[in-house]
């Protein structure tokens, strides 16, 4: 599966989401940190919704960066 992820810088670290499974974060101390701990994060959300018999989302979100001239 694939999932796509936000990762945003923080006062003193990196934090995470996944906009495809509301509730999923994970902070790290930089980005490779936190893309490991977001890695682990998704394992046990995806583990949680299965045990309690709710689907698993697919990831739908995408992600673009575009230009802009100011």
């Amino acid at each position: 599966m694939r999932y796509a992820i936000v990762i945003e810088k923080a006062e003193g670290n990196y934090s995470a989401y996944a906009p495809d499974l509301p509730g999923c974060v994970a902070t790290g101390a930089n980005i490779a940190e936190v893309e490991s701990e977001m890695r682990e994060a998704i394992a046990f959300h995806l583990e949680g919704l299965r045990s309690d018999g709710l689907p698993v989302p697919v990831g739908a979100s995408q992600v673009e960066y575009i230009e802009v001239t100011a």
